[in-house]
């Protein structure tokens, strides 16, 4: 029997299979795709996760530099510029990498560690009691394995088979457009903006709001630029989900400025993205778990890209799932371990559904939504309402309940220390001990300990590198491990 089963080889399939095998797991990943897809998505990472790529040594293999990341000195908010540079320990970090890349890492990171990817198979049903579930799948016998987990994005036919429904809303009123263009070189300045006669500049890697709509100028570095146009569904149109057209975007793009936007064909090698989607959804999965299948990822959440929350927020799925699943297939889970799964990461994927559907408000046309932006943009120009949108964005404000426990750091993201970014590489529990005179015991075996000096206090750390239990004394720490990482 299979340990487990993946259904998905996009980035949280294969960031969740990193980690099972980090932990001694070792999956089975399926794909129904024969081959990686030259598709565009995602154009970068947004959040903690680019954090938490650094702390497996995966985020120097991204950015081809030495060192860790740095946080951005601004981003966007529904259209909003948002100033960070002078945020005291700016929570927000960005990273300009295509979707595509982030898979061929994750793949070859997933080779190193002996993961098994089988492509062109497709999940097809399911059976499960309680000892295992049963996996059917195009081209293979039916695989029998522990759990089942559905990476298999926002159409998931693992949560289907599940029976979990999958709740909210779709919205038919919108119609945006994208696709790689090039334009005069004479409209580009060197700090990446378009000037656009008759309207004025459009700012890079920032959405523009007219009250007619919407419009993100993005000149991707070594590849063509890209724009994107988001208006309201006009009566009479008759258009829908598909490939769009350059005259088509350039209509739309001068709807939205008020002033002709020349735009031609991309130059260079593609492929070359030139899409249009109609309306969109914001569903939430009733449950992450039901018996041994579990979903990751767009399979459990489904919102606006507005702001590029997607990755960093499935990619978290997939890393606090990972060391929990892990001790319940290695038999030293204690009770209740996978359930915090669902009762940590649901709440963060209804407060990404929020803050999207909050943008997607923003942005509309309209006067009344023009005074709306006004009293933000108020809010927006004080520090504190800059630094909460910002730990909103990146999931820094994320506090998992960890009942009976005390300290400013429990429940919260570990704070960098020297020597952090090396240690949390093999994903095992850590405790950082400044005093030197703490002892882990009868957990050695489960339970790594590193000198930290600085910290005025221990800190046990998760292997997702949230704080676990944190003292001067000592007192407390053995429940906190036997409640996180079982009894020895």
């Amino acid at each position: 029997m299979i340990d487990v089963v993946i259904a998905g080889a996009g980035p949280n399939g294969l960031m969740l299979a990193c980690e099972l095998a980090l932990a001694g797991v070792r999956p089975l990943v399926l794909e129904r795709l024969p081959e990686p897809t030259t598709e565009q998505r995602a154009n970068g990472l947004v959040g903690q996760v680019i954090r938490m790529l650094d702390r497996r040594g995966l985020y120097e293999r991204l950015a081809g530099t030495p060192g860790p990341p740095r946080p951005a000195p601004g981003f966007t908010f529904a259209a909003f510029p948002l100033d960070l540079h002078d945020l005291p320990d700016n929570p927000l970090y960005t990273m300009l990498v295509p979707q595509r890349r982030i898979e061929q890492m994750l793949t070859g990171r997933a080779a190193e560690l002996g993961v098994t990817i089988h492509r062109g198979h497709e999940v097809l049903g399911l059976t499960q009691d309680e000892r295992s579930v049963t996996v059917e799948v195009a081209g293979l016998a039916p695989v029998e394995a522990a759990y089942l987990v559905g990476a298999d994005g926002g159409h998931s036919v693992v949560r289907k088979l599940a029976g979990i429904a999958f709740p909210g809303v779709t919205r038919d009123d919108t119609v945006s457009r994208t696709a790689h263009v090039s334009v005069p070189a004479s409209m580009v300045d060197a700090h990446g903006a378009l000037h656009v006669p008759g309207f004025g500049v459009l700012p890079p890697f920032l959405h523009t709001r007219t009250e007619q709509g919407l419009i993100a100028w993005a000149p991707m570095p070594g590849r063509a630029p890209l724009v994107s146009v988001g208006e309201r569904y006009r009566p009479g149109d008759d258009v829908g989900d598909g490939e769009t057209s350059i005259a088509e975007l350039r209509a739309a793009a001068g709807r939205v400025l008020g002033a002709d936007l020349p735009l031609d064909a991309p130059d260079g090698p593609g492929p070359h993205l030139l899409r249009r989607t109609v309306g969109g959804n914001t569903r939430l999965a009733s449950a992450y778990r039901a018996g041994r299948v579990l979903l990751v990822g767009d399979a459990a959440h489904v919102h606006s890209a507005l702001g590029g929350p997607g990755l960093n927020l499935g990619l978290q799925d997939a890393i606090n799932l990972g060391w929990k699943l892990a001790a319940e297939v290695l038999g030293h889970a204690p009770p209740g371990l996978l359930d915090t799964y669902e009762s940590e990461r649901r709440p963060v994927g209804r407060r990404v559904t929020m803050h999207t559907r909050a943008q997607s408000v923003l942005v509309g046309p309209g006067g009344e939504v023009t005074a709306l932006r006004e009293l933000v943009g108020e809010l927006l120009a004080l520090p504190q309402g800059r630094r909460h949108i910002a730990e909103l964005i990146s999931g820094a404000d994320i506090r998992y309940d960890t009942p009976g426990v005390d300290g400013p750091h429990v429940g919260r993201w570990a704070p960098d220390v020297p020597g952090l970014r090396e240690l949390t590489r093999s994903a095992r529990p850590l405790l950082l001990d400044p005093t030197g005179r703490l002892d882990v015991g009868p957990w050695a075996g489960r339970v790594d300990v590193a000198a930290a000096p600085g910290l005025p206090a221990a800190l046990l750390l998760r292997p997702d590198c949230y704080v676990a239990w944190e003292g001067t004394t000592g007192d407390g720490l053995p429940e906190a491990m036997a409640a996180w990482f079982g009894r020895p």
